[in-house]
């Protein structure tokens, strides 16, 4: 994700970095300030509950702090290029169009370039925690996919 002469539309290191800032000066409340953009909370006409957002930050505040510093590294600065390349069997690429977290341009749609004869499947304003807000369709897909 991170932006290189490989990746030039990438995202600048600057915007990893403030995460990892973020993480590390207060933990609780960069998990609580998430949890808007990764539900879609913070959209007009959003509908997640209180729960759902106490609950993202509740399993985040069960994660390590090493461990989810270094993840901010490996999701943003692994180059998977050459993996994805290699896939052999059948693959789905499913993403949330209005993706706050990881963008769909950045990600799902670089992937499925790169996977031969992956199936996309994106949902029109759907955010990064789409698995809880399209959980009904999501289910649906996968399932559809799995027989396919």
């Amino acid at each position: 994700m991170v932006q290189s002469d490989a990746n030039p539309d990438g995202l600048p290191i600057e915007v990893f970095d403030g995460l990892r800032d973020g993480l590390v000066k207060d933990r609780s409340q960069f998990y609580k300030d998430l949890a808007a953009p990764f539900y879609g909370a913070n959209r007009p006409g959003a509908q997640v509950s209180q729960g759902v957002l106490d609950q993202f930050w509740l399993w985040s505040m069960q994660s390590g702090l090493m461990n989810a510093y270094m993840s901010i590294k490996a999701f943003s600065e692994t180059d998977f290029t050459e993996d994805l390349k290699k896939f052999d069997v059948p693959t789905l690429v499913l993403h949330g169009e209005d993706d706050q977290i990881v963008p769909v341009k950045d990600s799902a749609h670089k992937s499925a370039r790169l996977i031969k004869g992956a199936t996309e499947i994106y949902y029109p304003g759907a955010p990064h925690g789409l698995m809880d807000t399209h959980q009904d369709q999501l289910n649906a897909d996968l399932l559809d996919f799995l027989r396919s």
